[in-house]
């Protein structure tokens, strides 16, 4: 049975094998909508796809590139090649155990996959977990069409008890169905109905069963906000032993959350940028958090794209704010292409966050509940992140075109580098600490 996200799937390897290229790519400016995916992509053996994490969390491998060099090492190591000064962000979001079974007569199963709350709940993830009794939720449906009409109903024996839940169609919509979820036990929130009944989303491209080892390894140390349906992975690899050695180090951590959606999965199918249409993620930044960036002066790491794409989306906002002191939330979000839009209108990165943090405290804000669509691939400007650690990631996708605009045409050599040498790719694989030309050395 095809189930989602492993729908979106089903040909990526193929894809990805019958477009291996030359490494001769430059990358002169252009919007990034001209840009062909078939250029950001490469030839990924499925022996190269970590199925497990590694044995510790910090004893993955770590690839190290700066100033058009590479070095290799292991994770735990990770303090030796970083400043004293910098800072490092996390994206604190919790996985939440989305993949629902049922069962229809004849014995058939399908799947359904909860991608999150209807929009008057997702800037309020907490209160939507919290729901009672009911729920509407936006799901995707793994055999959509052996399911007709009729409400679908399980029930499991729970600390002794029979416990039942109900999942029935509401609405079609184009990109996700709403299921409207009930259970008769007001004891439970969505939230332990989910810990009861669902699985832990593993990626599609770990081709296994789930063990009981992914609800623990498949999580960050740190998670602690509630609503991804993905791991940042980037944040897999800390250990409390490396929080210590980086606080030894005075390498300080601030935490931020986006929660990770169902389209960080999603292959681009079109030949071009421009008619690729980008998912949107919600987020929440506390106002220190602007603060302490006005404060770091090139010394801002991202620990994950997630974690990166929030950071440069707030300089984007604090120029709307500038623009238009009152402006709403709403109007706030960062478009797919707005950055390459607003070419002449820029302004010192400082001053756009001190613009939105100014805009926050009008506002009475002291959390700014947020979305953004940004999609940064070659061409982009960044504004707030200096370093980026990450992990490697899937041919021909978003994540490879946000790195190959991070460290320009070297992306290859990166990649090239990692695949001799045995790294492990995506997901449950090693990590990289790439830096930019605009990381400030002492």
């Amino acid at each position: 049975m095809d189930s989602f996200p492993k729908i979106l799937f089903k040909n990526f390897l193929k894809r990805s094998s019958l477009c291996r290229l030359k490494f001769s790519c430059t990358f002169d400016f252009m919007h990034p909508g001209k840009l062909s995916i078939k250029n950001f992509t490469y030839h990924l053996p499925e022996e190269k796809i970590a199925l497990f994490p590694s044995a510790q969390r910090d004893e993955s491998k770590l690839l190290i590139f700066r100033q058009h060099l590479i070095q290799q090492n292991i994770f735990k190591n990770i303090p030796d090649f970083i400043q004293g000064g910098s800072r490092l962000f996390f994206n604190n979001t919790s996985v939440v155990p989305a993949r629902l079974h049922f069962e229809i007569p004849g014995g058939k199963e399908i799947e359904i996959f909860c991608l999150g709350p209807l929009r008057q709940f997702e800037n309020h993830m907490e209160l939507a977990f919290h729901q009672k009794n009911k729920v509407k939720w936006k799901c995707l449906i793994g055999g959509a069409k052996k399911w007709k009409h009729e409400p679908l109903k399980k029930t499991i024996f729970f600390e002794g008890y029979p416990i039942s839940l109900t999942a029935e169609k509401i609405e079609k919509k184009e990109d996700h169905v709403v299921i409207q979820f009930s259970w008769e036990n007001d004891q439970y929130s969505f939230d332990e109905m989910l810990k009861i009944f669902g699985e832990i989303p593993l990626p599609p491209y770990i081709k296994r069963a789930l063990s009981k080892s992914d609800e623990e390894r498949y999580q960050t140390t740190y998670a602690a906000i509630k609503g991804s349906v993905a791991a940042p992975t980037a944040g897999l690899h800390f250990t409390q032993n490396v929080f210590d050695r980086l606080t030894i180090k005075n390498i300080e951590k601030s935490f931020l959350t986006l929660h990770v959606g169902a389209g960080t999965f999603l292959p681009v199918k079109t030949e071009t940028m421009q008619d690729h249409d980008m998912h949107s993620e919600v987020f929440e930044v506390k106002i220190a958090v602007l603060d302490t960036l006005m404060q770091l002066e090139g010394k801002v790491i991202a620990v994950g794209t997630t974690t990166l794409r929030v950071l440069e989306s707030l300089y984007w906002m604090g120029l709307k704010v500038k623009a238009n002191p009152s402006i709403s939330v709403s109007d706030l979000a960062t478009g797919q292409w707005e950055p390459y839009e607003k070419q002449g209108e820029e302004m010192n990165t400082n001053a756009s966050l001190n613009a939105l943090k100014n805009w926050m405290q009008a506002n009475k804000m002291d959390t700014l509940y947020g979305s953004t669509k940004i999609i940064i691939a070659p061409g982009y400007s960044f504004r707030v992140v200096n370093a980026l650690i990450t992990n490697f990631h899937q041919p021909g996708s978003t994540l490879l075109l946000l790195v190959a605009a991070f460290i320009g045409e070297k992306w290859r050599m990166v990649y090239d580098y990692a695949l001799k040498n045995d790294f492990r790719f995506l997901s449950y694989g090693d990590s990289c600490l790439l830096y930019s030309n605009t990381y400030k050395d002492e």
